[in-house]
């Protein structure tokens, strides 16, 4: 497979599933959370397709589009562990998120994955769903929408 095919299968898994995520969350309270902006792309369709919810972004930097550049206050610019506990503190809970953390190594990207799980759980809603590129520990695993290749995206509910 090309990497462009590839490209194209992780891109139309990510909206497939964030779409089939945001449809089982209707009836769990609580704001969204995307981890990792990068371009703002995931953000930007979860603003789209949730436009009632509060979407809370964490990332090392903005470096988005233009277009997609969060608003202040939802922004919350540095390490993933403080800024989650940082929600936590403020009494928000998470009904869906969105776990985009990488370094680009697969063994390094799966161990921050897993140390962060915990974290991450200590913010959702009960019911809440996960929708991660990396594999989560902890949660409970769902098949998620049909069409998804196994392994390449993964869905998790609290």
């Amino acid at each position: 497979m090309s990497r462009l095919d590839s490209m194209l299968r992780r891109f139309t898994a990510q909206r497939d599933g964030l779409n089939w995520a945001a449809e089982q969350i209707a009836p769990v309270a609580g704001d969204v959370l995307d981890m990792g902006l990068g371009n703002g792309r995931t953000y930007d369709h979860l603003r789209e397709v949730l436009p009632n919810r509060r979407v809370w972004v964490i990332d090392r930097i903005l470096q988005c589009h233009p277009s997609c550049v969060p608003p202040e206050a939802d922004f919350l610019q540095g390490e993933a562990e403080p800024m989650i506990h940082q929600l936590v503190e403020q009494g928000h809970k998470i009904a869906l998120a969105h776990y985009d953390f990488g370094f680009g190594v697969k063994e390094k990207d799966v161990a921050e994955a897993a140390r962060l799980s915990p974290i991450i759980g200590s913010v959702m809603a009960s019911g809440g769903l996960i929708v991660s590129g990396q594999p989560l520990v902890g949660f409970e695993e769902l098949d998620g929408p049909e069409g998804i290749a196994p392994g390449r995206y993964m869905f998790y509910r609290v």
